[in-house]
């Protein structure tokens, strides 16, 4: 028995049929890379026998009346790989247009709760010009494979981790080390002891939250004055008003998009910046051509939450999220990407500064008094009365960025050639693009609210062209150095 964290519970409380909390990898896989040969039954026996290796694929949720806490994870007794691992074709022609509908469509369903909280789909049928792989079509050809797990299961870091496990770095690469895993799981606890537990939790709850406040006390002057200074993050609830801000359904919209890591990383040096201040630019210049194509492009810069891992500041050892966020200016409102690039610089150096002089477990310390109850109708009643709609824009949308593999690996005997990973929406916030880097590659997943966003290409498609055009000024910005 393990108990989720408040953070990790959050994402449980904060889910409706509309907002749904789990994070999605469209993975592409050149299945002519299989010992053996690609086949279907073979896949499932690969499958099966890492996840019995792998205890977090088979814990499920625990929560009965009498739990006065948080819920809990336990094995699944009745743990059966069919009910997870599902093989299905993507509808003719098998391009990538038809790959992303039927992938929007999977994220646009909820996990079942009295199972373990993950779900793989083999995809096959896909033409080449799907995934821009070389691969031969049919069966010794590209594969692509979608897998969903909910967010209080998983972060950013620890879902590359467990990917990780499933993959290897050889096509036939042995099962894990079953002790690199997470913890064996257990059954579930007795009622007397759940109910003890719950009390005891309760009777702290107020000696733990006055051991929180005088933190906040301090921290919100700090954090208020730094943003006044114009030294800080940009303020929530002073984002511009876009289509992408507004109440959302449970319907989905996708696409993908990659990049060469070589490009972006010569990008850096040339400005002397960062990666993530590459990867924001990139986003801004796209956004910035996406929104003008729809007539609305504000004269303002968009706002875009950005998550950021503490794994390695954390002080806490429960919780499988270890994460914080901070606002990000995007500077959409500049023609020019060079100034685009030096602005987004300066602007991330005073959000992260500003963001570190918050506690790294502050997050995670007051996510423990969250209660499903208030979360739920709260939530509820936001969507019904459509307040996103109504009240000052927080944020535009969510951009994350995750470090992945950096040489191949191969999925299940199967070579990775694509690895895009797709982060959830919210009411108000309608869009998350989320980047990771894989083997030498940049790769980029586009996750909307179909309402607000029906066509994510333009968007997706709008990316490698910013990354040409910051290649041609940086290569400019180069050669006038070095003479």
């Amino acid at each position: 028995m393990r108990r989720l964290s408040g953070l990790d519970a959050s994402f449980l409380y904060l889910e409706t049929s509309a907002q749904l909390m789990h994070v999605c990898a469209l993975i592409t896989v050149d299945t002519a890379t299989v010992p053996g040969g690609y086949d279907v039954e073979a896949t499932a026996r690969r499958l099966d026998e890492r996840v019995r290796l792998i205890p977090a694929f088979r814990r499920k949720l625990y929560n009965p009346l009498w739990n006065l806490h948080h819920p809990m994870w336990i094995e699944d007794d009745e743990f059966d790989l069919d009910h997870h691992l599902h093989h299905i074709a993507v509808p003719a022609p098998g391009g990538r247009a038809e790959l992303a509908r039927l992938c929007a469509h999977i994220a646009g369903q909820p996990l079942d709760r009295s199972r373990p909280l993950w779900e793989m789909y083999v995809i096959e049928g896909l033409a080449d010009s799907a995934t821009g792989t070389d691969g031969d079509d049919g069966p010794n050809g590209t594969v692509a494979i979608l897998l969903k797990m909910h967010h209080a299961s998983v972060d950013g870091v620890s879902g590359a981790n467990l990917l990780a496990f499933l993959a290897g770095t050889e096509p036939d690469a042995p099962p894990p080390d079953p002790g690199a895993a997470d913890a064996a799981n257990a059954g579930p606890p007795g009622t007397v002891s759940l109910l003890r537990g719950g009390v005891a939790e309760l009777a702290r709850r107020p000696v733990d939250v006055a051991k929180l406040v005088p933190g906040l006390v301090t921290m919100v002057p700090r954090w208020a004055g730094r943003a006044l200074r114009g030294t800080g993050m940009p303020v929530p609830f002073t984002a511009p008003r876009t289509s992408l801000n507004g109440t959302i359904t449970g319907h989905r919209s996708l696409a993908f998009a990659q990049l060469d890591l070589a490009e972006v990383k010569a990008v850096k040096n040339a400005f002397g910046v960062t990666v993530n201040d590459v990867v924001l630019a990139l986003c801004a210049g796209a956004l910035r051509e996406f929104l003008a194509e729809r007539g609305e492009l504000p004269a303002e810069p968009l706002v875009a939450t950005v998550p950021v891992s503490v794994h390695d500041r954390t002080e806490r050892s429960w919780g499988s999220n270890k994460v914080s966020a901070f606002f990000a200016s995007l500077p959409t409102h500049l023609p020019d990407p060079a100034a685009r690039v030096a602005l987004l610089a300066e602007g991330n150096r005073h959000s992260k500064a500003h963001h570190h002089s918050i506690h790294a477990d502050m997050l995670q310390d007051w996510a423990q008094f969250a209660g499903a109850t208030a979360f739920g109708l709260g939530v509820r009643a936001y969507s019904a009365l459509r307040l996103a709609e109504r009240h000052p824009v927080v944020h535009n949308l969510v951009i994350s960025t995750v470090a992945g593999p950096p040489v191949p690996l191969y999925l299940l005997g199967a070579r990775i050639t694509g690895l895009y990973p797709l982060g959830p929406v919210f009411h108000g916030a309608g869009l998350n693009i989320t980047v990771l880097s894989n083997a030498g590659k940049v790769d980029v997943g586009l996750l909307g609210a179909r309402d607000l966003v029906p066509d994510l290409w333009p968007l997706a498609e709008a990316i490698p062209r910013g990354m040409a055009e910051l290649r041609e000024v940086a290569a400019r910005r180069t050669a006038a150095t070095e003479n």
